[in-house]
């Protein structure tokens, strides 16, 4: 059944129920705002959540198409929120306001979690670390080098970025991580970065700033427990391949010998 036009009647505009009517519009956002109120996410559909985030910027407008669209071109809800400006809003019916959204949604999301976790969650494994720090750090296009500053029961005081690009011997100051680590009052050390191509196997100069680094955490009486690269889906990490004990022997030996 067509819908049929809206009327003037008694200078008050009125609609029929139908698709792609303005109370059938409004009906379907009702239900849907009912859905996530009583059950949250789960249960919705991913592009009925990518429906209400649309619905925030254009309450006037039908949204279910540009959200449908958006969830065919880049997958799941995942792949809409890691997703470029520019490409979202080369989805009809996303604007330049829907994509601020989506990224206002992302950095709120992982800034939460941040906050949330200092003196609270406990960074006793690789496995805890990546757990941590795959949503906030998986799908990005620049690299970013993160350091974990933990105390002396592994729980964590503060995370910090200390650089964003290309990481390699030039963007990673130790200086500035000793700094902080004093700032924050940590004990222990955790290096973190993402290889945007999804590919973990660790760089020349991925080696050459953890060797940097552990030498001027040893220096402070700090210690490095690891060096974690994340991927797509995957990760390294200098620790399970024996790099951190390797470097760390290096560095002992280099004491030695300055004492010698």
């Amino acid at each position: 059944m067509k819908p049929l036009k809206a009327r003037k009647a008694g200078g008050v505009i009125k609609t029929t129920i139908g698709d792609g009517s303005v109370e059938g519009r409004d009906g379907h956002r009702a239900r849907l705002r009912a859905k996530f109120s009583k059950s949250g996410l789960v249960g919705l559909h991913d592009y009925e959540i990518v429906e209400l985030v649309l619905t925030l910027g254009q309450p006037r407008k039908d949204c279910k198409l540009a959200a449908k669209e958006a969830i065919k071109r880049f997958k799941d809800l995942r792949g809409v929120l890691d997703a470029p400006s520019e490409k979202l809003e080369a989805v009809p019916g996303i604007g330049p306001a829907n994509s601020f959204g989506f990224r206002l949604i992302r950095e709120l999301s992982g800034e939460y979690l941040r906050e949330r976790a200092i003196d609270k969650i406990v960074l006793n494994s690789e496995k805890s670390v990546y757990d941590y720090l795959y949503q906030s750090m998986a799908g990005l296009q620049k690299e970013i080098f993160r350091v974990l500053f933990l105390n002396s029961q592994n729980r964590l005081k503060e995370t910090q970025d200390i650089s964003q690009g290309t990481v390699n011997a030039s963007a990673v100051f130790a200086r500035e991580v000793m700094e902080s680590a004093i700032k924050y009052r940590a004990t222990a050390l955790i290096f973190v970065h993402n290889h945007p191509s999804g590919n973990t196997s660790p760089s020349q100069d991925d080696k050459a700033i953890t060797r940097e680094l552990i030498l001027a955490s040893s220096v402070m009486g700090l210690k490095v427990l690891d060096h974690i690269i994340i991927g797509d889906n995957c990760h390294y990490s200098f620790a399970s391949q024996g790099l951190i004990q390797k470097y760390e022997a290096e560095v002992e030996g280099m004491k030695a010998r300055s004492r010698a």
